[in-house]
């Protein structure tokens, strides 16, 4: 049997323009000699819809959507993913389904079972779980279809009650289909494989894994979609971040026309360390994402052009030289705002950074404007000493004058704060926080140095200098990162293991690291959650990443 998998690129409650690339994908695994086409995980509708499922009018639009695929579906069946009504007044109202089309019909549905609600998923809100379980007949084979974390409830210590895969395989499944959406992450694409492998070595029968891709504001997708025989040999992986159909030939013996990609082998038992990699794999991975997902941002939201300050720092750099191969050079304005406090090497290395990348640069000297605002103050401050108020003002002066830009021509701001800041606070609201969208809120500070290195791999865009001075918020004279914060050698690791890992103060004192920085550390990120509840949506490239997956009170005591 000849079977295709369709990785691709949905637009959330875009109905017209998934359908239309759903059919074409049809017609391209038809004419490639396909019998059957496998989608992702809420094809019709993108993932994750969210609150727009609590709309009687969104799923009725699910609906017209599968009518319009079923139509396409003659002579070759098609998996998609689409939420079903429950019949039941008792439970959820839907169902996270999957359609079996075929010969114009809907032959068959499949529920999905384990329905996650930790990080990012909040599927429970939504849907009911799945109470039986049915293998779908095919031309002579039974298949097994689950969706997405229905395969991921193994090990010692299960999430959920049920296993669909434990209650299929007494039925003698000659193959497992798998329709997912599962978010990108730097430590994911290794976790699917070693999934996949688990699922293969218990049940003995090959498996297909479709996954999508592309970018749902926080939310990356990096496709990397995998068909692995009954041996556990990889026998493809589609690429990752970019849309791709494959078609592949399921023989009787469980195996796959062709030769594997890699033979089935243990998978590498080492815990990656984020902050340890420099331009190897897991920076590229990092660096793909991110290109994703200012790309589709703009592109699923309208938009066409961005606007940032640059600094001559190591994040607006980092954040330019990003958008500039996202969106294109003309694209990307930046905008130099040096303050009395400024450096002439700062200003010089923000020139030849946008020199390097041939994008639009103006500059704005804030002097004249921040004077006025002390003016204005100065009945008010009463001649109290220069503090954190007159840094701040600095600040929010850029922020108005990108926010004035960003207004009249119909830019998008980014914004430029890195993970390690915005966990200790090191951040002005309505200032360098404010923007559309958080490029590096969820890189701590030595990753987005391993990103600047990654981007100068063949040829210097990014300043050396820029490198290699000390970071540097130019707010007062002689100031430097290190007066308010430790170095991020120390700082990165610290909060690495209490933001992803959540270990204890304990923990990370028995660990090595200082005590009293330890508390002064986890006190910073707790008392700052009231910051990081008014930003931007963060790109999310972690296992633990600041927004929707870390839902903590403002208001607690808890290590404050």
């Amino acid at each position: 049997m000849k079977i295709a998998l369709a990785q691709q690129n949905y637009h959330i409650g875009n109905f017209s323009a998934n359908v239309q690339k759903i059919i074409e994908a049809i017609g391209i695994a038809r004419s490639k000699g396909a019998e059957l086409i496998l989608f992702s995980e809420l094809a019709v509708c993108g993932y994750p819809p969210r609150d727009f499922l609590e709309f009687n009018d969104f799923i009725d639009k699910c609906k017209e959507a599968v009518d319009q695929i079923k139509a396409h579906t003659t002579d070759i069946a098609v998996l998609i993913g689409a939420p079903d009504r429950n019949p039941d007044p008792k439970g959820k109202d839907l169902f996270n389904a999957a359609y079996f089309l075929y010969e114009g019909e809907v032959r068959a549905v499949v529920h999905k079972t384990c329905l996650p609600t930790y990080d990012v998923f909040d599927e429970y809100r939504y849907f009911e779980p799945a109470k039986q379980w049915q293998l779908i007949p095919f031309k002579g084979k039974k298949l097994a279809v689950t969706i997405c974390e229905d395969i991921w409830n193994l090990g010692d210590n299960p999430l959920y009650t049920h296993c669909p895969m434990d209650q299929l395989i007494s039925q003698q499944p000659d193959i497992m289909l798998n329709l997912s959406a599962s978010p990108f992450d730097y430590t994911h694409v290794e976790d699917r494989k070693a999934i996949l492998k688990q699922n293969v070595l218990r049940y003995h029968i090959p498996i297909l894994y479709c996954n999508a891709v592309g970018s749902q504001t926080e939310l990356v997708f990096d496709g990397g979609s995998l068909v692995m025989d009954k041996h556990a040999n990889l026998f493809r992986q589609l690429p990752l971040f970019k849309e791709s159909i494959e078609v592949v030939e399921l023989t009787e013996a469980g195996t796959f026309r062709g030769s594997v990609m890699e033979e089935a082998a243990e998978l590498p038992n080492q815990e990656l360390d984020p902050l340890q990699l420099d331009a190897g794999l897991c920076t590229a991975e990092i660096y793909e994402a991110l290109i994703t997902s200012i790309r589709d941002y703009f592109s699923k939201m309208g938009f066409t052009k961005a606007i940032l300050g640059s600094s001559g720092g190591i994040d607006s750099a980092v954040t330019l030289a990003l958008a500039v191969e996202a969106l294109g050079k003309d694209q990307v304005h930046a905008i130099l705002m040096p303050s009395p406090y400024s450096s002439e090497h700062s200003i010089q290395d923000a020139v030849t950074l946008s020199k390097q990348l041939g994008n639009p640069y103006q500059l704005i000297p804030i002097e004249k404007v921040y004077n006025s605002f002390l003016e204005t103050l100065q009945p008010s401050f009463e001649g109290l000493p220069f503090s954190v108020a007159e840094e701040n003002l600095q600040s929010r002066t850029r922020g108005n004058l990108l926010m004035a830009l960003a207004n009249k021509f119909g830019y998008v701001l980014l914004n430029t704060s890195n993970k390690s800041e915005l966990a200790t606070g090191y951040g002005t609201l309505y200032g360098d926080m404010a923007g559309g969208l958080s490029v590096l809120g969820d890189c701590y500070k030595l990753q987005v140095y391993a990103l600047a290195r990654y981007i100068n791999r063949e040829r210097e865009i990014i300043p050396s200098s820029i490198l290699l001075k000390a970071p540097s918020a130019e707010l007062r004279p002689g100031q430097k990162d290190s007066d308010s914060l430790p170095d991020y050698s120390i700082l990165d690791p610290l909060l690495y293991l209490y933001i992803e890992k959540r270990k204890s103060p304990a923990d990370l004192k028995a660990m090595g690291f200082e005590p009293a920085l330890v508390d002064r550390m986890l006190k910073l990120v707790n008392t700052n959650e009231y910051k990081r509840n008014q930003f931007c949506p963060i790109i999310r490239i972690s296992p633990k990443a600041f927004g929707m997956g870390r839902r903590l009170p403002i208001v607690g005591k808890y290590l404050s």
